[in-house]
């Protein structure tokens, strides 16, 4: 493959070097945005490797596009089924449902479980505005206490955000690597199952008793105190537990709609996911041509699949929830702003890669990773590791890490090309600290010092890629 300079194995590596360098700064020191840090970097990272600026940007601004066009589809088309699943009720009603049905030492479990199963369509941050207030209210009226409780739920959202597309971090590295999604879906959610139990429900019993926390009495985005009566509402919740259908889900009459209804909810969670793993098992099971692996590959293409969850949701959520054919546009419509910022890193972030790649800056890695006889599945790992702890931004280090091994992909087959994103998610997670965003909303939330959020969340998190990573070394072992 032909690049865009001629320069020598010393002077690119210091302009991979300069050129991350600069992005990490940028965001950890200037507090730059991610997506204005991202094209500096790039500049910087092309000038030093001796490219001229119009092939800096020609790379640029194709690895932008491509990445648009393959990954914000869908990262639109899985906001606008969490946009739908959180506006009507039907997240909180899976909640309710499950957190109502169970009490004592298996609500750190259930609230694992519902956290996992909410986390797939939504984005993190969504998903702890929307399931914090259970936490908060759920610790309020037991004796099992605020972390037994919390760290469960957000164990089970920060594994799914890392580990499972359609979230953005592994859609971009899948993106990136040529790697097959079903697969890599197949095999996330293999190793989000043990994750979460040790991250989640059994670090949350040893590190609870350390960590004595008082349940917060402010529950609300802007962090102002709520009163206790009405503290889940004032953030999106429903009040009390006890106002619910005779179904055990919310009550919607005060002004909403009717809830509708925990099973619709489940099963359009699932559709998509169902329809890309059936991809995924019809390409293993099944002979080319054969009649039911080709409709089952056209239904499970991801595009297809969460275009079909989108207008099911449609109609099992929202209109079953009473809304008009203009509410439900409103409610689809508006889940495109907010992931504005992310599309915007995300596509900055395929343009660094590109320049990356282009600029032969990651074969001279992967010979050096070759040389050295250094596992793709490490090499990927650490890389995304370093990234991660110097800027705090999962996206980022994903799409760094994918970038730099992404020569190396070559010479991999599908499954371990899945791994390898696995393994790039799983160094995503490492030790989230004060550069992060997520570390300040949940300190907030728990109404935690910082130094209590570093031996909860951070550990936390440190745990998820661990395990992680353990787990899809495991797989590498048997597939």
């Amino acid at each position: 493959m032909s690049t865009i300079t001629d320069a020598g194995t010393g002077q690119l590596i210091v302009a991979a070097v300069l050129g991350i360098a600069a992005v990490v700064v940028l965001i950890a020191w200037a507090k730059w945005h991610p997506f204005l840090a991202l094209i500096i970097g790039t500049g910087v990272l092309g000038l030093v490797a001796g490219a001229a600026p119009a092939k800096i940007v020609t790379s640029f601004t194709s690895g932008l596009g491509n990445t648009v066009g393959s990954v914000g589809v869908l990262i639109a088309l899985g906001s606008m089924i969490g946009a739908l699943l959180t506006e009507t009720g039907g997240a909180d009603g899976i909640v309710q449902r499950i957190v109502t049905s169970v009490s004592g030492s298996a609500l750190p479990w259930a609230m694992a479980g519902v956290a996992a199963l909410v986390g797939l369509p939504l984005f993190f941050e969504i998903g702890v505005v929307l399931l914090v207030p259970i936490v908060v209210l759920v610790a309020r009226r037991t004796d099992v206490g605020l972390l037994r409780i919390g760290i469960p739920a957000l164990a089970g959202l920060s594994v799914l955000h890392g580990l499972v597309p359609p979230h953005p971090g592994p859609l971009v590295a899948i993106d990136s690597l040529h790697a097959d999604l079903g697969l890599t879906l197949m095999f996330g959610l293999i190793c989000a199952i043990p994750t979460v139990i040790v991250a989640g429900p059994v670090f949350a019993n040893f590190i609870a008793p350390r960590v004595p926390l008082a349940v917060p009495a402010l529950v609300g985005s802007g962090g102002g105190q709520v009163p206790d009566a009405d503290a889940d509402r004032a953030a999106g919740g429903h009040g009390d537990p006890q106002d619910l259908d005779a179904d055990g889900t919310p009550d919607r009459a005060e002004g909403r709609r009717r809830n509708p209804g925990f099973w619709p909810a489940i099963l359009t969670v699932l559709l998509p996911i169902v329809l890309m793993l059936g991809r995924a098992v019809a390409e293993l099971t099944l002979p080319e041509g054969n009649g039911f692996r080709s409709a089952v590959e056209v239904l499970g293409t991801p595009v297809v699949a969460l275009l079909f969850g989108v207008l099911v949701a449609m109609w099992s959520l929202a209109f079953r929830a009473g809304f008009d054919r203009r509410e439900t546009s409103s409610i689809v419509g508006g889940a495109l702003p907010p992931i504005a910022g992310i599309l915007l890193i995300v596509a900055a972030g395929g343009g660094f890669k590109q320049v990356l790649v282009d600029s032969g800056v990651g074969n001279v890695i992967a010979d050096a990773a070759r040389d050295a006889n250094l596992n793709a599945l490490v090499l990927g790992f650490l890389v995304a590791v370093g990234i991660r702890v110097a800027t705090g931004s999962a996206t980022v280090a994903t799409i760094t890490a994918a970038g730099i091994v992404t020569p190396l992909a070559a010479t991999l087959d599908k499954p371990e090309l899945s791994l390898l994103v696995l393994a790039i998610g799983s160094g995503s997670l490492f030790f989230s600290h004060v550069n992060d965003a997520g570390f300040w909303l949940v300190k907030e939330y728990f109404g935690m010092t910082v130094g209590q959020t570093i031996k909860t969340w951070s550990v936390m998190e440190t745990i998820i890629s661990v395990v992680g990573f353990a787990c899809v070394m495991l797989l590498s072992l048997v597939v």
